[in-house]
């Protein structure tokens, strides 16, 4: 009989990431529950648990009354097996926050970008300052994952270009896992929400949505089969470039070596928070932002309906576009103007999506209760990362 010396290695391994997983995926369980869900026998589960217990994973939190026999030690993940980070970078403010492997987050602070020479920098504290507040030291940390606005190019990881951060240029990915001495990941802010929606929100377990952020900048996110849509250049979402009746065709939007693409035209000049605020000043509601604007104008009952009707039709049309070609079923608004319009603004995107288009979606507020659904977005980002790495051999 041919030998197979790595089988009972592998069967272990496979054990052993089985039981972690279910570990991180519902919290505290006894050695028998995770024998009845893996489907492991009494002793393989014990001999997995022990494993995972040598290696630092997990820890008997407590125990479980079971039925006439003793009661039963309950196994956990222990919390500072691993640690992440998330950021999301703007033109004014960094947040950076530190989240233990179960994704609770035990630290978040913010930093002004400006004084720094370079993007490294910036980040650079952020990071150290987060981890401090943490009481984690900078090694700890199994997963990094930052948000941006602009174009992510997938295929070098880089921030191909952004309007709020020029500073941002090729090369930037490289320098900061050089700098942190660790591989990092940087994202469009738009499908860390998406993330965050996913998991926490409106959109929780399903596979395809796209969610459409208007605030000062417009942007999509595409979520299909689970996973998020990039494009090739990682340009797919970007629908302020969308060009749509009534207002004039994005111009020159070719870009060159230190400048950057135009956003004059196109869907952008109907619906981003400069727009909606104007519009607002129009029919009588001018308060501080895009955002308080709409809210005012949902308080205000009848009197703001045609504030609100005129921005869910300029809303319209970008949706209707996306679903004729996608049908994701579910569009999710979000945002400064998205959060703000919640159930009466949403409600008559859908409506005016139907009026338009033989493709009905769905179109709902965004419920992520986190502040800040970006930052979220680049915790949990960087926790799968953190997870994988734990999970294997």
């Amino acid at each position: 009989m041919e030998r197979r010396p790595g089988v009972p290695r592998l069967l272990r391994e496979i054990n052993d990431r089985a039981a972690l997983e279910l570990l991180l995926a519902t919290g505290p369980m006894t050695r028998g529950q995770i024998g009845e869900l893996t489907g492991l026998s009494k002793v393989t589960a014990s001999q997995t648990l022990s494993r995972l217990e040598e290696r630092g994973l997990v820890e008997v939190v407590g125990t479980q009354a079971g039925g006439r026999g003793p009661n039963a030690a309950l196994y956990s993940v222990i919390a500072s097996s691993a640690y992440v980070a998330g950021l999301e970078v703007g033109p004014e403010l960094i947040s950076s926050a530190v989240a233990d492997i179960h994704g609770h987050t035990i630290a978040e602070v913010t930093v002004d970008p400006h004084g720094h020479e370079d993007p490294v920098s910036a980040v650079h504290e952020a990071i150290v300052k987060a981890c401090r507040s943490a009481k984690v030291s900078l090694g700890k940390l199994r997963g990094v994952v930052i948000g941006t606005p602009g174009v992510v190019d997938p295929r070098s990881g880089d921030v191909r270009f952004s309007f709020d951060l020029p500073g941002w240029h090729e090369g930037i990915h490289e320098a900061l896992a050089g700098d942190l001495r660790r591989e990092v990941t940087i994202e469009n802010d738009v499908n860390l929400a998406a993330i965050a929606e996913r998991a926490d929100g409106a959109a929780t377990g399903i596979d395809d949505f796209v969610l459409l952020w208007s605030s000062r900048g417009l942007g999509l996110a595409v979520m299909l089969g689970g996973k998020l849509h990039r494009g090739r250049s990682g340009s797919a979402g970007e629908i302020g470039y969308l060009p749509v009746p009534g207002v004039p065709l994005p111009e020159d939007i070719r870009t060159s070596p230190g400048r950057l693409p135009s956003l004059a035209g196109g869907l952008q000049s109907l619906v981003s928070a400069e727009a909606v605020s104007e519009l607002a000043q129009g029919y009588g509601f001018a308060a501080g932002g895009a955002g308080e604007c709409v809210q005012v104008a949902v308080a205000a009952g009848a009197e703001g309906e045609p504030l609100l009707d005129e921005v869910a039709n300029r809303l319209a049309l970008g949706v209707a576009a996306v679903c004729v070609i996608l049908d994701p079923g579910l569009v999710v608004l979000a945002g400064e103007v998205g959060q703000a319009g919640g159930a009466a603004l949403a409600s008559r995107v859908e409506e005016a999506v139907a009026r338009i288009s033989p493709v009905r979606p769905q179109v709902v507020t965004t419920t992520v209760t986190d502040a800040n659904p970006v930052l979220r977005g680049a915790v949990l980002a960087a926790l799968d990362q953190a997870r994988e790495e734990l999970l294997a051999p």
